[in-house]
């Protein structure tokens, strides 16, 4: 549905279940997610919470699974949504790549673009939030990266790994966010300038006969 250079983040299928199933169940990936202590998951318990889902019909709402290479990836979405009188103001965003193979390579952060691209062109809110464990640097680093910043520190927010850990409180804006996509667009005009006149002058240049 949404789909970036690498990235495809599209709806959650019943056979991405095997692959979800082994993320949930691994304690890296649990960890470096900053949410509740690892606890085991059977498979037979998430497919019928997804089959409980489906029965409903309707939409999947704002989660989306993560594809990259043919492969499902990771899991990212949308939450929390802060409604009034049918518009939504804010809302928080959260993402786990669960494919190990895949850290550190920027899957997550062109993933996270869309995501936040989303938020704001499709929901028309005015801020996305988060919060990650002060210990994921990594994370930290792909948020700054698409334009989050700090705003505040949770001492002692969480017990993760057999320590207490602080949490990192940040947010994008939608005029930050506009700004950087104005930037980007600049930035590829020039670039298209730029070739654009290399080539009528190449084309321009008569190339010089060989003397004999």
């Amino acid at each position: 549905m949404l789909k970036g250079e690498r990235v495809l983040l599209r709806g959650v299928r019943r056979d991405d279940l095997i692959r979800l199933w082994e993320f949930n169940n691994d304690p890296e990936v649990e960890i470096a997610g900053g949410g509740d202590p690892p606890i085991p998951q059977s498979l037979e318990r998430l497919e019928a919470e997804f089959d409980e889902n489906a029965r409903k019909g309707g939409r999947d709402g704002a989660l989306f699974a993560i594809e990259a290479d043919g492969r499902m990836i990771g899991v990212c979405g949308l939450h929390g949504f802060d409604h009034f009188r049918g518009v939504a103001h804010r809302c928080e965003l959260g993402i786990t790549i669960g494919d190990k193979d895949y850290w550190g390579k920027g899957y997550g952060r062109e993933a996270i673009t869309l995501l936040v691209d989303y938020a704001f062109t499709h929901w028309n809110v005015q801020r996305v939030g988060l919060q990650v464990l002060a210990t994921n640097e990594r994370a930290i680093r792909a948020y700054q990266a698409v334009g989050f910043v700090q705003e505040g520190r949770l001492r002692r927010y969480m017990w993760s790994n057999g320590s207490y850990v602080d949490g990192v409180s940040m947010s994008i804006l939608r005029e930050e966010w506009q700004a950087r996509k104005t930037t980007e667009l600049e930035v590829q005009q020039a670039v298209q300038d730029a070739v654009s006149h290399l080539n009528e002058t190449e084309e321009k240049t008569d190339p010089q006969e060989p003397r004999p």
